[in-house]
């Protein structure tokens, strides 16, 4: 019989309890990581979330913060939580494959910044989470480890890049999950499979790989717009794993000194924006920011409609300037990636192009950067320390797997679907996916952006937004009945 903490089973239970719990000796870490191993036995082979667990070593890493418990002293504040992290994050011991079959055996030395303080932090490192191949689609497949499924609905995706993470929260296989982001691929997975997802503020999280390893010229974009972050089944469970993972890191190019203060919450000013000048929302999607916007003002908060056109001009831009820099990688992306991510990739820049022209120019990709700089300044004096912006996920409810390959103007609907999730990495703001309950079968959630370093602030509106929404798990019954 599964040890249970209260009424429901440890795998079911929030990263504080479960750590709370290590710590008083209500329970082991041992009997925790026994509890999240079984469940992703059970679970797992109907979803594919997670790639490579190792059992014997999980239950090594549990063994060691029992006796950590025992010999007493300071504890860690993860100690025993279990953990999944990303396959194109570092981890020693463990491929990062990028989901690329050919390199399958690029096991890593030791852990990129990020995976060492979740280690120093306690937590279990339960198994690594599937992503597409390069991490560069809104869906999660690649020919080394196959198709993750929605936990909610396999005809829909579970999100990308982290979707193999988000799908693993959502079947109750770990509480947190680490991922990364840089148009949406922490948020939008979470959104997809009901989770909750933080794309912290560029700088605050490390994303340096392990010190000696393989040197990689980055290109700008990834320097400027990618994040590593946490996701998690709850907003509290979100707010633990972003505690452990801050790291000061000068070697990061955008790292920082020394551990800003994250914000300290308040009442807060709510501007809610439905289109940015972009794209329609679906009926679902509107539905979810009423919802989030009556709940919000329930709550005390002052919540005003406007208009934010910076926010759409904000996501064109990530059209050039992401997809400028990809292209000088499409040499190995061609040699080494699957056909999937070759002809995403293909129609995504198709796509762009009807914004950009077919060939933008070395004055465009300046000028693009420059114009990111003013809107950023823009934003952040709207912003300030207590005023977020609420705005869908996406236009669109999760899409249908694969839709990215279902021809050109399919691509440029999902382009267009995402505005919110490719304005903020351009921005370097900090934003967060929250769930709103369940709609006709399918998750439904909203955004929530903020000023720089305001991570606690969105993390106490959003704990607002999932104080009121309704929330459960998958039944998976359409698994049992195929």
């Amino acid at each position: 019989m599964t040890k249970t903490a209260g009424d429901k089973p440890l795998w079911d239970r929030p990263a504080a309890e479960l750590a709370a719990g290590i710590r008083e000796k209500s329970f082991s870490a041992t009997e925790v990581a026994q509890a999240f191993l079984a469940r992703a036995e059970e679970t797992n082979p109907h979803v594919n979330a997670l790639v490579d667990i190792r059992p014997d070593e999980v239950l090594a890493q549990a063994a060691e913060a029992d006796a950590a418990v025992a010999a007493g002293g300071e504890l860690p504040p993860l100690l025993g939580v279990p953990v999944s992290i990303k396959i194109n994050t570092s981890q020693r011991g463990f491929a990062s494959s990028h989901g690329v079959a050919a390199w399958a055996g690029a096991v890593a030395q030791g852990d990129a910044v990020c995976v060492a303080a979740l280690r120093e932090a306690g937590a279990t490192l339960l198994g690594r989470s599937n992503s597409p191949a390069f991490a560069v689609r809104w869906f999660t497949s690649n020919d080394l480890h196959g198709k993750t499924l929605n936990p909610w609905h396999p005809g829909h995706t579970p999100g990308g890049s982290s979707g193999g993470a988000a799908a693993a929260l959502a079947a109750g296989m770990t509480p947190i999950a680490q991922g990364n982001d840089i148009g949406g691929s922490v948020r939008f997975p979470a959104y997809c499979c009901g989770a909750v997802g933080l794309r912290p503020t560029v700088g605050l999280i490390s994303g340096v790989e392990p010190r000696g390893a393989e040197e990689f010229d980055s290109p700008l974009s990834f320097q400027t717009m990618a994040v590593h972050g946490p996701l998690g089944w709850t907003v509290d469970d979100v707010r633990f794993g972003l505690h452990a993972m801050v790291t000061p890191d000068l070697d990061d190019p955008v790292g920082l000194p020394v551990r800003p203060p994250l914000g300290t919450p308040g009442r807060v000013k709510v501007a809610l924006v439905r289109d940015a000048g972009v794209v329609k929302a679906q009926p679902a999607v509107d539905a979810a920011l009423d919802d989030a916007a009556r709940w919000l003002t329930e709550a005390g908060h002052e919540v005003e409609e406007v208009e934010l056109p910076e926010l759409g001009e904000a996501a064109r831009l990530w059209s050039l300037l992401l997809y400028q820099e990809l292209k000088t990688m499409m040499t190995e992306i061609e040699m080494f990636g699957d056909d999937a991510v070759r002809d995403s990739l293909a129609s995504s820049f198709r796509a762009a192009a009807q914004i950009w022209g077919e060939q933008p120019s070395l004055t465009d990709y300046i000028r693009g950067y420059a114009r990111r700089g003013t809107l950023i300044g823009r934003l952040q004096r709207y912003l300030g320390q207590d005023r977020v912006v609420l705005t869908p996920v996406a236009a669109e409810v999760p899409f249908e797997q694969d839709a990215d390959l279902a021809g050109d103007s399919r691509m440029a609907e999902l382009l267009a679907a995402q505005w919110p999730m490719q304005a903020v990495p351009v921005l370097g703001l900090p934003a967060v996916s929250v769930p709103t309950g369940l709609r006709d079968g399918l998750p439904s959630g909203v955004q929530l952006i903020g000023g720089r370093f305001t991570e606690d602030l969105l993390l106490h509106v959003a704990s607002d937004i999932e104080a009121r929404a309704p929330r459960s798990r998958p039944s998976f019954a359409w698994a049992r009945e195929s």
